[in-house]
């Protein structure tokens, strides 16, 4: 329930007016700035008011991106145990990743710096840490990110001291180890929807990886990099990275299987670069270029877990669509997927995305299904990506006072109403 006018948290009344001084110092209305939120003028007049409490860290963080300033200028209790007491539905949304968050923000490789090889033991065995990285790719996609970050917690820092410490014939193999590390931890922080952390984790996978002598694993890790930059809204970057890679392929003119996987999964990226800045037309040409290198493999793979081949290029198509607004092309495509041998995230990514194409042909009752089976597949998808909330919330509306108790439900898992 919101607060009355006569019992607004001091807290919310303070964060709103902090609001209102950043948006008028940079000259934006009210309707300016709740557009670029998805949101409504008058939800932002509430939020400015503290009568509409803003709690979800990803929407704090938003508001602050939008507002070029950092959570903590406009919430400072938004990492205390005020905050954490209050809202723990929110608490539990943003910290799924927060140690291993921290721990990139220290750098697990200061302990191995500072402390004389002999003091602290023999590293881990190649192949321990090769099962251990092999566990997180596991769990990155599976979407068990709590498991995710209790697992690169203690893994990093023995991967990092490895690379230092072992011997010279075992270090292109355990740098290799460390960048698909980064890669997967770059993976599950655009999962969450923590841009920055997945750029300084893609960043590190590509230095690992150069350090590795791979440079398909390199490429592999600008793909990551470019996912961060989508979600970064730093359009122009994700383009320049993801052309250079392509550019730097297409002269290697390798018809590897898993050289082919990495060229067509930059395509895919770039398809959706394209299809954010509303280009049309070259985000298809993307996509024709992969279903083109697709069609080259012959088969669903997996080189880098990047999980490239037929399927995954229309389960792209799909999503291009959706952003395009093409509904009726994004379920025409769609029904037609066979995802079944893919992963938990594929196959959720697929569902929510037609449950959007049927929320945009107000099919209330198709994009209801699809999502309710998309969360079943991969709940967190639906709690952290602002395209399944922002599709839940439209259902609701659109629905009004008729809207069903299933869908209500759903919209408060997402915490889709904030």
């Amino acid at each position: 329930m919101k607060p009355t006018g006569r019992d607004v948290d001091p807290l919310d009344r303070a964060f709103g007016q902090r609001v209102q001084r950043h948006r008028k110092e940079r000259g934006r209305t009210q309707a300016e700035l709740a557009a670029s939120l998805g949101k409504t003028s008058s939800w932002l007049s509430q939020v400015e008011r503290g009568v509409q409490p803003v709690q979800r860290m990803d929407l704090l963080q938003q508001i602050a991106d939008e507002l070029g300033v950092s959570v903590q200028q406009l919430r400072p209790d938004a990492g205390g145990s005020d905050s954490a007491s209050r809202t723990p539905t929110a608490q539990t949304l943003s910290n799924d990743l927060d140690e291993t968050r921290r721990l990139l923000s220290g750098h697990p490789a200061l302990g191995t710096v500072l402390t004389p090889p002999e003091e602290d033991g023999a590293p881990p065995s190649l192949d321990s840490l090769s099962s251990d990285v092999d566990d997180l790719w596991e769990l990155t996609h599976a979407g068990q990110l709590a498991q995710v970050s209790e697992l690169a917690v203690q893994l990093l820092p023995l991967l990092e001291r490895a690379v230092r410490v072992s011997p010279g014939n075992q270090q292109a193999a355990l740098y290799l180890l460390l960048s698909r590390a980064y890669q997967a931890l770059s993976a599950a922080f655009v999962r969450q929807d923590e841009a920055d952390a997945a750029w300084v984790a893609a960043d590190r996978a590509v230095f690992a990886a150069e350090r590795s002598s791979n440079p398909l694993h390199v490429c592999a890790s600008v793909f990551r990099m470019v996912q961060a930059f989508v979600r970064l809204r730093s359009l122009g970057q994700a383009e320049h990275a993801a052309q250079t890679a392509i550019r730097a392929l297409e002269e290697q003119r390798s018809d590897s299987p898993e050289a082919l996987s990495v060229l067509g999964s930059l395509h895919l990226a770039l398809a959706l670069v394209r299809a954010r800045a509303g280009g049309r037309t070259e985000a298809k040409e993307q996509i024709s270029k992969a279903r083109e290198i697709a069609a080259q493999i012959g088969a669903n793979r997996n080189d880098f877990n990047l999980e490239f081949g037929p399927a995954n290029v229309e389960i792209q198509a799909v999503s291009t669509a959706v952003d395009l607004g093409d509904a009726g092309e994004a379920l025409d495509i769609g029904l037609g997927i066979d995802a079944v041998e893919l992963s938990a995230e594929r196959q959720g990514r697929l569902l929510m995305d037609l449950g959007r194409a049927h929320a945009q042909r107000r099919q209330g009752g198709e994009a209801l299904e699809c999502l309710l089976r998309a969360e079943a597949i991969a709940p967190e998808m639906i709690q952290t990506h602002q395209a399944a909330r922002g599709a839940i919330r439209e259902l609701v509306l659109v629905a009004g006072p008729s809207a069903s108790r299933e869908l209500l439900e759903l919209a408060d898992r997402a915490d889709a109403l904030d």
